[in-house]
């Protein structure tokens, strides 16, 4: 990241003419600028455009990291790129497309990711996938819901052993969960709504209203369905987190 404004406005020079074709601008540069890469969202766009985005950012970076990608476009960008590396995430339709040899980053950064049910897995996957990416080791427990609410304490204990810096929650329906959880911690909650759900507050508007009206401090929450901003706001905490400690450690270590 940019650590001096001559810094800053050096990586908004070289970030200029990263233009695709008319299509796109990319900005290869955000990852150095604020430490979330860019994610090539692939639902909407035409699948040569997406194929030509990919191949600039593997030009360029030697990775990229594609979210709702269909099997189609799976098929398409593995027979374009078949001398890279795919890791390909089934549940949440992700993709990371890597120069052969090229590895995942690691900070020393902890987050979690609990969900209140199985069908929320979509979402908070793409939270998992985009904190990995960024550097993170990421705890997860599933369908730990209010509904069972004696399924959350063990693996919630587990995390904050481990210990995590930031938790991200993903509820549908009434969206209790990242409340509850908010009100155990001591670390910045993250609540995900997601479009589970049906009746009047269906498709994600009832959990995100629940979240914003909880009265448990420390409870920050996203848009419906934006697992990789939660993902990404998470990283961010615990990357700042692990740096600050390592710092502290050789700090300590250079005393006499």
């Amino acid at each position: 990241m940019a650590n001096s404004l001559d810094e800053f406005f050096r990586l908004m020079r070289e970030a200029e003419g990263c233009e695709v074709q008319t299509i796109a601008r990319l900005d290869f540069h955000r990852e150095g600028r604020n430490g979330v890469p860019e994610v090539i969202m692939a639902e909407g766009k035409q699948p040569d455009d997406t194929v030509r985005i990919v191949g600039a950012f593997l030009e360029a970076k030697g990775r990229a990291l594609v979210s709702r990608v269909g099997e189609s476009l799976l098929a398409r960008l593995s027979a374009e790129f078949p001398d890279h590396e795919f890791d390909m995430f089934s549940a949440s339709r992700m993709v990371v497309v890597r120069r052969p040899g090229l590895k995942r980053p690691t900070t020393g950064g902890k987050i979690g990711v609990l969900t209140a049910g199985t069908s929320d897995v979509p979402v908070a996957e793409e939270a998992r996938v985009i904190a990995e990416e960024m550097g993170c080791e990421v705890l997860t427990a599933f369908d730990v819901g209010v509904a069972g609410i004696h399924r959350l304490f063990q693996p919630l204990r587990a995390m904050l052993e481990a210990p995590v810096d930031a938790i991200v929650v993903a509820a549908g329906m009434d969206g209790a969960l990242p409340s509850v959880v908010a009100g155990l911690v001591d670390v910045p909650v993250i609540g995900l709504p997601t479009s589970v759900g049906y009746g009047l507050g269906g498709k994600g508007v009832a959990a995100l209203m629940g979240m914003l009206q909880s009265c448990s401090p420390g409870l920050t929450v996203v848009n419906i369905d934006n697992g990789i901003g939660a993902g990404a706001t998470a990283a961010l905490i615990a990357n700042r987190m692990a740096a600050l400690r390592q710092k502290a450690k050789a700090a300590e270590g250079a005393k006499p």
